[in-house]
């Protein structure tokens, strides 16, 4: 992949009783706030790479319900674009003695207005679109995305 290639990731918002699952991680050394997300791997569907990011950065194991959208975002810093796929995921069970992924200072549980309020700590823009957007009831099915085989 050359240094301009886009990098793909996966981001899963996750809600429960109106409050939604992030996460603070430290980036370049600020602690940011983000939706449980990271890159997706290829050996993996793009659902299994959103279940396993936002088990290695909450501890939470998730069922994604839909797909919110498909978002890309190149940071002025940087030479490359994030590619997000965005899905609404159903939190199932919650492993608190699991070790959080390196760089994920805590997962945390905000309302919207929280969220918003914190916009200056937003990894990227992607962060309150994504979360707009579900609150605006977009979804999508997940074979929308098709995996063809090898």
């Amino acid at each position: 992949m050359s240094d301009s290639a886009p990098h793909v990731t996966v981001a899963t918002l996750v809600e429960r009783d109106g409050r939604w699952l992030f996460v603070e991680e430290t980036v370049a050394g600020a602690t940011v706030i983000n939706q449980p997300a990271g890159h997706w791997e290829s050996d993996e569907t793009l659902i299994e790479a959103a279940v396993r990011e936002t088990q290695e950065e909450t501890a939470w194991t998730v069922e994604p319900t839909h797909l919110v959208g498909i978002y890309s975002y190149r940071p002025p810093e940087l030479a490359y674009t994030f590619l997000r796929i965005a899905f609404m995921a159903r939190p199932i069970e919650h492993a608190p003695e699991q070790p959080l992924d390196t760089g994920i200072a805590r997962a945390l549980w905000l309302d919207p207005a929280e969220c918003a309020a914190q916009a200056a700590r937003h990894r990227s823009p992607m962060v309150q679109r994504c979360l707009d957007d579900a609150l605006a009831g977009h979804r999508q099915p997940l074979d929308w995305l098709q995996h063809l085989p090898t």
